[in-house]
């Protein structure tokens, strides 16, 4: 009985992000990081120094996002 249950329906939609900027944090051995958002660059950077003080914290700053509306 280790069967292993799915969290629910998987979504029909693809994610869409919104226009900022991101950071993504994970711990040291995971596979995906947590994307966390800013509107600002001065906020991004806020957030990648507030986790890059924790040595067992990866900061990967993702950069800039913009959508193409056409």
């Amino acid at each position: 009985m280790n069967a292993k249950k799915s969290a629910g329906r998987p979504a029909t939609k693809p994610a869409r992000l919104k226009n900022g900027f991101y950071v993504g944090v994970k711990n040291k051995g995971m596979s995906t990081p947590v994307m966390m958002y800013s509107t600002t660059r001065e906020g991004m950077m806020m957030i990648a120094q507030k986790y890059g003080v924790f040595p067992e914290k990866e900061v990967v700053i993702m950069g800039e996002h913009k959508t193409i509306s056409g």
